[in-house]
């Protein structure tokens, strides 16, 4: 019965769920409800969120359950992240938000279909699990992870499948930020069609 619920996406694995401040990209400063998801077919070994990849950690939890305790906050904005949120059936989630006018935000890094219902689609792109083509061109931000000068080559192979309108930020990955800004620094100021994303809640201490 759970597989069922799972795969119609009436259940989720919840790692987490909380409302805080949105600390990367264009929206970062927004007040949003985050819902945090478990399980990731990617891995990266920089990720700041390991906790989350084995969705067997997590019993589902129901969505109706979710998306009310997200509409009980003053923002009506939610953050959907992972783990890798599109390993599930987000339809149900974003149906019953938006029938609350909650807008619906996804972080993810492209590996799995779409579903669900968005407001706008941040994808991160990891060249160890690379992004299906079909999210490209729905893509409103596209947010490159750099620890590497290297790093910059795998931004412009991506920067060229997404809309002309989609938004295009480099973010360093923070155990490295310091060493490596300086080099996104000068990249952004060469090419700026760049704009630069910090982890701006890891400043200001928030999760």
């Amino acid at each position: 019965m759970t597989k069922s619920l799972l795969a119609q996406g009436k259940v989720l694995p919840l790692v987490e769920d909380f409302y805080t401040i949105q600390g990367e990209g264009f929206h970062t400063g927004k007040p949003a409800y985050f819902i945090r998801l478990g399980g990731c077919d990617v891995g990266c070994r920089w990720c700041d969120a390991k906790q989350t990849w084995n969705a067997k950690m997590f019993p589902p939890v129901a969505v109706e359950e979710i998306v009310a305790r997200a509409a009980s906050y003053p923002a009506k904005a939610v953050v959907v992240t992972g783990g890798e949120p599109l390993s599930y059936n987000l339809n149900v989630l974003c149906n019953l938000l938006r029938e609350k006018n909650i807008q619906t935000f996804i972080e993810t890094s492209g590996s799995q279909p779409i579903s669900g219902s968005w407001s706008w689609i941040c994808l991160s792109p990891k060249p160890k699990q690379p992004p299906l083509e079909e999210i490209f061109l729905k893509a409103n931000e596209l947010k490159v992870i750099v620890e590497a000068e290297q790093d910059f080559l795998w931004a412009e192979e991506n920067a060229k499948k997404v809309a002309d309108n989609c938004l295009l930020f480099l973010q360093p990955e923070w155990s490295k930020h310091k060493k490596i800004m300086p080099a996104i620094v000068e990249y952004a100021k060469q090419y700026p069609k760049w704009n630069i994303s910090i982890q701006a809640h890891k400043f200001m201490d928030v999760p």
